[in-house]
Formats: C-alpha cells, sequence, structure tokens
C-alpha cells in the first residue's frame, strides 16, 4: 500500500472543485487537490520514489510499488515557462518522502492570472483503489491525502 502525502499546506479540496475539466473529470487519474497557502513554499515529494518526470510546474514520483503520484503546481502554469519556479531536483533523482522538489509563490502564480490550485493525483490507479481521500480540511505539508492499495 503506498501512502500519499500532502506536497505543500494549504486547504484539501477534491478533485471536481479543480478549474480544469482534465483534472476535475479525473482523466489523468484519481486524487485530490489542494488549494495552497498563499505564500513562498517548497512542493515536497508526497512519497518516497524515484523522479521519472520533471517540470518547474509538475512533478511525478514513482515508488517501489511502481505507483506514480503527479504533483502539479497551479493550473495552465506551463504557460509560465519556468517563471516563479525553482526546481531543486534532477529527474532521475530518488527522493525521500518530505524532500523538497521545487520552490514556488502560489500568490504569484494568481497575480499572473493562473489558478494555484495544485492536483495531486495517482496515475494509473482506479477511483476504488483509493482509500481515506481527503478532500476538505485544512492541510500541513506531509499529511496524509489518500492511501492506495
Amino acid at each position: 500500500m503506498t501512502t500519499v502525502m500532502s506536497p505543500l499546506a494549504g486547504r484539501a479540496i477534491g478533485l471536481a472543485a479543480v478549474p480544469d475539466p482534465v483534472f476535475s473529470g479525473a482523466m489523468v487519474g484519481p486524487g485530490t487537490a489542494i488549494d495552497p497557502v498563499r505564500e513562498p513554499s517548497e512542493a515536497v515529494a508526497p512519497v518516497d520514489g524515484v523522479i521519472v518526470s520533471l517540470h518547474p510546474h509538475a512533478f511525478v514520483v514513482v515508488d517501489s510499488e511502481g505507483h506514480g503520484v503527479l504533483t502539479h503546481l497551479g493550473i495552465d502554469t506551463v504557460q509560465l515557462n519556468g517563471e516563479g519556479f525553482e526546481v531543486l531536483v534532477n529527474k532521475g533523482d530518488t527522493v525521500t518522502r518530505g524532500q523538497s522538489i521545487v520552490r514556488w509563490n502560489p500568490d504569484a502564480v494568481e497575480k499572473a492570472g493562473k489558478s494555484p490550485v495544485c492536483p495531486v493525483v495517482a496515475l494509473e490507479a482506479t477511483a476504488g483503489s483509493l482509500r481515506e481521500l481527503r478532500e476538505d480540511g485544512d492541510v500541513k505539508s506531509g499529511d496524509v491525502l489518500f492511501s492506495w492499495q
């Protein structure tokens, strides 16, 4: 079983509340989303594993069970071309849960006209394989968002 932790502090809002149909429709996979605290922060690894995909605005960590977890920092933030994001690791790195991956500022993302809401998605999972899914309430970085069986 994979326990997925929150990569940042904020409020859990669930995927249905994400202002993007690809995420809100769970087309990428099931999971939840965080409306982050509006201050400079570091997004951290939600699981122990290997960074298999890394962009300034998004990253995927695959754990030892082959479970890939996508953290997407904001919506349509690819259009910012990395501005305001600082990548702290390299693709292929082995990371531990809670390790800083990307430094960013949700407030600056919002001021640039993008939503800072962050989907945290279980890639290639079925909705029924997730347990104890957090879809509301305040979360701290490192709090459990869901478990994946």
